[in-house]
């Protein structure tokens, strides 16, 4: 008895990806957010069996819809009950935003809860602070010091750093450092006028700086 051959459609993928100005399965898998292993699984036919979020992101990286990308590799389910199948997965895709979404939402209240408890001290205190001070003026400012601590401690968490001191003199360095005034050439001496902050090795803005001499 003959064994059926292997499904191809490395063709229709190709043609695809030609429409859609992609030039190798590398740069589509990058620009899907799938592996490789996907769009060999999709080539081979076994589209049926490939997760719905996945179908969805090789669709809109081919610029092409859902339904379209089903016709063309799973046309056995479009034949089965073309309404029905195309319906029932858009539908498991939809579910499955929804949960993305309250995930989203449940990691935004943890973080942001985790973040007011660091900070609760400060946010009790630091009204009173400026009530005093606008009964003060002449309050020193060394007793307030003490206040911003959680508000530092907070930002060591997220990992975020100052590129150097106020008042430091360093190197001039333009990726790292901005010139308030005056001309500087890379390697000579700056005063640091205003801090910039770095999170890790992302530059968040750079440092004020002005010339020493």
């Amino acid at each position: 008895m003959n064994q059926p051959l292997p499904i191809n459609y490395t063709p229709k993928l190709q043609n695809l990806m030609q429409n859609a100005n992609i030039s190798s399965y590398r740069e589509l898998s990058q620009k899907a957010g799938v592996s490789e292993l996907q769009l060999i699984r999709l080539r081979r036919g076994l589209a049926s069996r490939m997760r719905v979020d996945i179908l969805l992101k090789i669709s809109q990286a081919l610029g092409i819809t859902l339904t379209e990308l089903l016709t063309n590799f799973a046309p056995e389910l479009i034949k089965k009950s073309p309404e029905t199948s195309t319906s029932v997965r858009e539908q498991e895709y939809n579910n499955l935003q929804k949960e993305l979404e309250q995930q989203k939402q449940f990691l935004r209240q943890e973080f942001q809860q985790s973040s007011l408890q660091i900070l609760e001290s400060w946010l009790q205190q630091w009204p009173t602070v400026i009530q005093k001070a606008k009964q003060n003026p002449y309050l020193a400012a060394v007793k307030i010091l003490p206040l911003l601590r959680p508000v530092e401690k907070l930002i060591e968490q997220w990992n975020v750093e100052s590129i150097a001191p106020v008042g430091a003199e360093v190197p001039f360095d333009p990726q790292l450092h901005q010139l308030m005034e005056g001309y500087a050439q890379k390697g000579e001496m700056v005063k640091i006028r205003y801090t910039g902050y770095r999170q890790g090795d992302k530059l968040l803005f750079r440092a004020k700086v002005s010339p020493t001499s």
